[in-house]
């Protein structure tokens, strides 16, 4: 089985959307999809509701993951771990313990536009259409993850 995980600040907003929109795309009995935050600030929370709504809205239920935060031990765990921006992937970098840990970290939007080190903006302090665009960048970015982690 192969396992991916998703990785954003608070794993409330964007993980949480890109874990259940990978989901949706994958066979769950051959990819193993989760995702965490790099920081504790809401660790054991609901998904925020913007993020349950909009994930709602293309029918995919993400209202009962719950928050956690990244652990070292999640690079034994994971073959992929995707981070949302650049500060994302500093700090999961900074926790990495050998190359075979960093090989496995990369940016998500990578995935779309290769090379660029796009970051998916954080819409927590913004409106609702900010959780529309993230959704619409994650759903591009996931397609390309399913087709590679299914291939």
């Amino acid at each position: 089985m192969k396992k991916v995980l998703m990785v954003c600040l608070g794993n409330i907003c964007r993980s949480p959307l890109a874990e259940g929109i990978l989901k949706s795309k994958v066979n769950n009995t051959l990819i193993f999809v989760d995702s965490a935050g790099t920081a504790a600030y809401h660790v054991g929370n609901f998904p925020d509701e913007r993020s349950i709504g909009v994930a709602s809205k293309y029918g995919i239920d993400i209202s009962s993951q719950k928050a956690r935060k990244f652990i070292v031990k999640d690079f034994d765990v994971f073959d992929y771990i995707y981070v949302m921006d650049a500060s994302n992937y500093q700090n999961v970098l900074s926790i990495a313990r050998n190359h075979e840990d960093i090989q496995k970290v990369k940016m998500i939007l990578n995935e779309t536009y290769p090379d660029k080190k796009e970051s998916v903006p954080d819409p927590y302090y913004g409106g609702s259409a900010g959780f529309e665009e993230v959704y619409k960048m994650l759903n591009e970015a996931c397609t390309i993850i399913a087709e590679n982690v299914t291939s």
